[in-house]
């Protein structure tokens, strides 16, 4: 896949300077080590290696990734070998996609409270459709969940809601036996909604009553408890969103639609149209509009784009990507074992890695073959932070026009 013409780096190198003199004493520490790695992502910042073909001279520099959660370039990677160690987990059922979103008023107050408040989105979220998930009446099982934090939506603003994927169907109370739900629904969405809200405004009141919840400018009068609970009253009578779609067309599907969600940014490189003296225009989806309509260009101001694409980072040490269930990390093992003996399905045989064995007599080499020939790419050097490479790159094969004027 080619490089995109423009980046977010691009921006950051730019005009990452000026924003942040522009902005002293409201920039975080997170937000400062972002922009920082990204601007260095893959330069000679970072240091990196020179991988030159074992059959002809083609010879290329890699540099070094930033791996930063937040940078565009390194996602890719990371939710490979990601999605290569959730391949074990999956079950021969159908999975379904479900979605819990938080209202804009308590959103605009989760922006100030990031840490508290998408913690408690993720657990309330998770406790909800566990508990209507056990309930007789509904399925009567113990399921699987897989949470992944979204902070944005299209245009770069705040809109924090968790993204889950879910088996269709659970380990019965007892353990005993495999309880599928319908082919085309897992649970009731008012169910759940309705649970949610009451659920995560009970632990909302709990945490701010704890002094965990900090509120400034015009939000600073919520300080007070009371003024608080009056805030919070009119949320109490609206619907919270919650969606459940479609199940997925199998396990491969599966680990597709976990790709796109997992290790997604606020904005990927591809979406970027220009930047320039008058702002930085890229494409959003307008879920407002129906068809081919909705996707639409939006132009920003420099200064404005890098204050939204910052307002997504996320505090450091918070994971956004969390299990619950049955696939909670200290019993996803045993559980997805049970599952796999109730369904009746064949226990993978554990194949001998024998990669480190291999990796003592090969010489390091890139998984990508040279593009002249198809041959090995062997790393010849290796560069540290700040250096320059010893070797030089094969220059570009000069472009051959032709003029049929």
């Amino acid at each position: 896949m080619s490089r995109p013409v423009l980046e977010v780096a691009d921006i950051f190198r730019d005009h990452g300077a000026a924003w942040r003199r522009a902005n002293v004493g409201h920039v975080s520490l997170d937000q400062m080590k972002v922009m920082s790695a990204i601007e260095r992502c893959r330069t000679a910042a970072l240091g990196g290696h020179v991988a030159r073909c074992e059959d002809c001279p083609h010879t290329v520099i890699a540099y070094n990734s930033c791996r930063s959660r937040h940078c565009p370039k390194c996602q890719g990677t990371a939710a490979k070998e990601w999605l290569a160690a959730r391949e074990a987990d999956l079950l021969p059922v159908p999975y379904f996609h479900v979605v819990f979103t938080l209202p804009a008023a308590i959103a605009d107050i989760a922006y100030q409270n990031k840490a508290v408040i998408y913690d408690i989105l993720f657990t309330t979220s998770a406790e909800t459709i566990t508990t209507i998930a056990a309930d007789p009446e509904h399925l009567g099982a113990r399921i699987g969940i897989t949470s992944v934090l979204h902070t944005w939506g299209s245009a770069l603003t705040h809109h924090p809601h968790i993204h889950m994927i879910v088996p269709g169907g659970g380990i019965s109370i007892d353990g005993t036996r495999w309880v599928p739900c319908r082919t085309d629904f897992i649970l009731p969405v008012k169910v759940l909604s309705c649970l949610f809200r009451g659920l995560f405004l009970a632990k909302l009141v709990a945490a701010h009553r704890a002094g965990r919840l900090k509120f400034f400018g015009v939000h600073a009068r919520l300080d007070n408890i009371r003024a608080f609970k009056a805030y919070l009253a009119p949320l109490r009578k609206i619907d919270w969103v919650v969606y459940a779609k479609r199940p997925f067309g199998g396990p491969k599907a599966v680990l597709a639609y976990l790709s796109r969600y997992t290790h997604r940014v606020a904005i990927s490189n591809r979406r970027l149209i220009a930047a320039d003296h008058t702002g930085v225009t890229f494409r959003w989806k307008n879920y407002r509009i129906e068809g081919p309509g909705r996707y639409q260009t939006m132009t920003l101001s420099t200064h404005e784009f890098i204050r939204r694409f910052l307002m997504h980072v996320l505090p450091g040490g918070f994971h956004r990507i969390r299990h619950y269930g049955l696939l909670a990390s200290g019993s996803r093992a045993a559980n997805i074992a049970r599952a796999r003996e109730l369904l009746a399905v064949p226990v993978r045989s554990e194949q001998q890695d024998t990669s480190e064995a291999q990796a003592a007599d090969e010489p390091c080499m890139l998984t990508r073959p040279c593009p002249c020939c198809g041959g090995r790419m062997l790393i010849i050097e290796i560069f540290a932070r700040g250096s320059e490479p010893k070797h030089r790159p094969t220059p570009a094969p000069a472009a051959i026009r032709i003029d049929t004027s």
